[in-house]
């Protein structure tokens, strides 16, 4: 049971009655008729237990930044008239607007309540209850109750990095000859024969076919289709780190998504498996014109874990799912704490037999904290920035000893950067 605000002014008027007869009895005796008023207003009004409930939510998968419409269908199936204010409860970072309102439903009739959800994270955004507050025909009190009605949104990754993904296909056909020349390599597909002309590698010279020619003849190559692209996103507790405007996950997904349609369009397979202490999540490339959707909703509920992520598990993971040599990206943070440990054993262990590249976001506020030094705090935090940084670059250079190649970039350089490798890498035939 609730007040409401007559409630209140009906007991200040007993301010008037106490001021022509300033007696104890009189305070009393307005105190019982207004307390009969409100028991009387209680039992008059609809039980909650008369309401119910069906939510809809339109659309039921938004990508972050758009906007959907939840509605609250709710009928009446008592014999007098409801009113009641209602109040939709979503996690907070729904935001649903407006989060309450007021419905007048007669009996056996429905109303609908309709909000709007603009959500600021990506996931699966869950409604939890919906608060009633049912008032008596005086409108003195409220009958109170909660309801479970579920209902869900799930908000996928931005994707903002579509925007690099033109130029990047663009490249990726010059390469493959719909706009250039062919490429020679080594360990690209044969493509054709044609003359040699100065300039060109000796090692590309096709012997017999110059023996049968009775000219000097060489071959050409394109880059190869269909091979494996195995991309391990780091979930520990270093992707919780903010960079800017969001985290560490964040960038490295949407640098996943950039790579991942710049690989079904050049017809590679992708396997995406996102890992701490356990695989949180594992999307397999079916289709290319699925590939892309799936990889969403399969990474819009990875969350940061606090745990230190298990690299010998992500190593084991990627012998299970590919045996033929492979390009295997990691994205990691780029720290010395981290690159130390078990995951150089593991990357060198990888590295030994496929393509690793290791892509990380860093973050950019450090070489801003370098740069001040006007007090003695600020020279302290700006050698505690440095030593970071150094400490960084001391174990990316290790990690490029590994013989893995290394992509470092801030978060919004991140998903080109990584792109512009898995070219450069097709480009020179080492994928």
């Amino acid at each position: 049971m609730a007040l409401t605000h007559r409630s209140v002014i009906l007991a200040a008027l007993g301010i008037i009655l106490v001021a022509v007869r300033p007696v104890a009895s009189t305070v009393a005796l307005w105190a019982v008729i207004l307390a009969i008023l409100i028991a009387l207003d209680v039992l008059l009004a609809p039980k909650p237990a008369t309401l119910s409930f069906v939510r809809s939510t339109n659309p039921t998968t938004v990508r972050l930044g758009a906007s959907a419409v939840t509605s609250l269908a709710v009928y009446n199936g008592g014999s007098r008239t409801a009113r009641i204010q209602l109040r939709d409860v979503w996690q907070p970072t729904a935001r649903i607007q407006p989060e309450s309102g007021r419905l007048t439903i007669p009996p056996q009739e429905r109303r609908r309540f309709t909000a709007e959800l603009m959500p600021v994270r990506r996931g699966k955004r869950r409604s939890q209850q919906v608060a009633i507050r049912v008032a008596g025909p005086l409108g003195l009190a409220y009958r109170t109750g909660t309801r479970t009605v579920e209902g869900s949104l799930l908000v996928l990754p931005p994707f903002h990095a579509r925007q690099h993904l033109p130029s990047r296909l663009a490249r990726l056909r010059e390469m493959d000859g719909q706009s250039s020349v062919n490429i020679r390599g080594q360990g690209t597909e044969f493509d054709s024969l044609r003359e040699y002309v100065i300039g060109d590698d000796v090692r590309a010279i096709d012997w017999r076919a110059t023996a049968r020619a009775q000219d000097v003849m060489v071959r050409t190559w394109r880059p190869e289709r269909d091979r494996r692209v195995v991309v391990i996103i780091d979930t520990g507790r270093l992707s919780a780190v903010r960079l800017g405007n969001e985290i560490r996950l964040d960038a490295s997904i949407e640098a996943t998504l950039l790579l991942a349609a710049l690989a079904g369009h050049a017809g590679d397979r992708i396997d995406v498996l996102a890992v701490d202490t356990a695989v949180r999540a594992h999307v397999r490339s079916s289709s290319v014109t699925t590939l892309m959707h799936e990889l969403a909703v399969g990474l819009a509920d990875v969350e940061p874990n606090l745990g230190e992520t298990d690299w010998h598990l992500a190593a084991s993971l990627v012998r299970r799912t590919v045996s033929q040599r492979s390009l295997v990206v990691i994205a990691t943070a780029l720290d010395s704490s981290v690159i130390s440990g078990s995951m150089r054993t593991a990357v060198a262990a990888l590295a030994a037999q496929h393509t690793v590249v290791v892509a990380g976001a860093y973050d950019t506020e450090l070489n801003d904290l370098t740069q001040r030094r006007e007090d003695l705090a600020e020279i302290y935090t700006a050698a505690a920035a440095e030593h970071s940084l150094l400490s960084a670059r001391d174990a990316v250079a290790a990690l490029a000893r590994t013989g893995a190649f290394v992509v470092q970039s801030s978060a919004d350089a991140l998903p080109p950067d990584l792109a512009d490798m898995y070219l450069q890498l097709k480009a020179t035939g080492k994928l």
